[in-house]
Parts: C-alpha cells; structure tokens; sequence
C-alpha cells in the first residue's frame, strides 16, 4: 500500500486524560502535514481540532461513552449530538459491555441506534472491545451494529487489556462482510502491526504510533 494511501486510513489519535489543548494542535499539525484521515479525540476537544482542521480535509472524529460504554444511551446520544454539532464528522463509540455479556441484545441495539440517530449522518463506528468478548459474543456485537445502521465496527478502545488482533479483525470481517467497514485499535505500533491489521480486512487503523510508522514506511521505501 502507497504511503498516501496507508496515511489515508489512519485516525490518529490522542485520548490520554492529560492531553493539553497544545497536545491537541500539535496532533492536527502532524494529521496534515502526513495526510492522516482523521484526528480522533476526546469530545471536550472537538471545537478546536474542527476549528484547526477546517478546509485540510481531515476528519475529526469523536470518541462517545469512552472508554467503558457503561454509561447510559442517552448520555450517550447526547454527547454524540454534541460532538457532531461541534465539528466532528464520524463518532466512535463505545458499547455497554456487560449488557451484551448479559444477553441484553435488545439494549445494546438500542444504545447504538440512539449514537446513530444523534449523530445525524455522521459515521459512526462501533467499539465492541472484543478482549473481553467470546468470538460468539464478537459476532452478536457486529450483527447488532449493523441492525442498529452503524456504519463501521471497531475492535478495541485501547484502554482494556488487550488491543487489537489480527483474528478479531477477520471474525469481524467476515461477520459483516463489506457492508460495514472494520477498524483495528489498540497496540497497533509499528509497519508490520499495522500492515498485518490491513491484510486481515482492516479498512481503517485507530493509532497513536501513525506518525513512527509512516516515517517507518518512508525509511522503508528510501532503501
């Protein structure tokens, strides 16, 4: 994959709870300069990565009920609205974990349909935080997010104890085949993580690391 192409799939992303606002515009500055995506924050710092990012095209993207997914849908929704209002042009958000392990399909639908509804055509991508998932469980949350008319799933928020693998992403893939995208997250740094993320049916790259691995393919592609 051309380093144009790869750097077009990456969110790139700055969620540790000490971000500072000069944190923020440094990770805009470097989303342009390596033709990123998206940047992907915390809510509180949607205005000013859409205000920094305005006419660049990169997106900004909106972490929702991050990182445990245990609070209610409509806060939720809410906050989702708000990110949109704000600048953000796709969401990830985060599922009630415990309600889909409880069998509370009908919740966790519900939960990711109001997202959907308040971001209002946004993209919204669907964290099922697979680690704590059996590959049946991982299957159920793909299918519900699809019902619930999200538009990616994505395997991990990075804040669990295990990130992103290469068999949650083709469980993932082939449960909703091409009709949503997959998003791998969590842990994934360096070129060959990430290429092997890709090979397995990622089609976006959550990460923090966009910035080493793209100099990494630079390097790579100069020998």
């Amino acid at each position: 994959m051309p380093g144009a192409e790869l750097a077009r799939i990456i969110d790139h992303t700055l969620l540790k709870a000490q971000a500072s606002p000069a944190d923020i515009l440094s990770l805009c500055e470097e989303a342009v300069r390596y033709g990123f995506g998206s940047v992907c924050v915390n809510s509180a710092f949607v205005p000013l990565a859409a205000e920094r990012l305005g006419g660049t095209g990169v997106e900004v993207c909106s972490v929702v009920g991050f990182p445990l997914g245990a609070m209610s849908g409509r806060a939720k929704a809410h906050e989702a609205g708000w990110a949109v209002r704000s600048g953000a042009t796709e969401i990830d958000m985060v599922i009630p974990v415990g309600l889909l392990r409880a069998g509370r399909d009908d919740l966790v639908e519900d939960d990711i349909r109001g997202v959907v509804t308040a971001a209002a055509g946004g993209l919204v991508k669907v964290i099922i935080e697979a680690c704590y998932l059996t590959d049946a469980e991982k299957v159920r949350a793909c299918e519900l997010a699809e019902k619930a008319g999200a538009h990616f799933v994505k395997t991990s928020t990075g804040f669990g104890p295990g990130g992103a693998t290469t068999a949650d992403v083709s469980l993932m893939r082939r449960t909703v085949g091409e009709r949503l995208g997959v998003k791998a997250a969590g842990g994934i740094r360096d070129l060959v993580s990430a290429r092997a993320m890709i090979a397995a049916g990622a089609d976006r790259l959550g990460m923090s690391a966009g910035v080493s691995v793209m100099e990494e393919l630079r390097a790579a592609t100069a020998l």
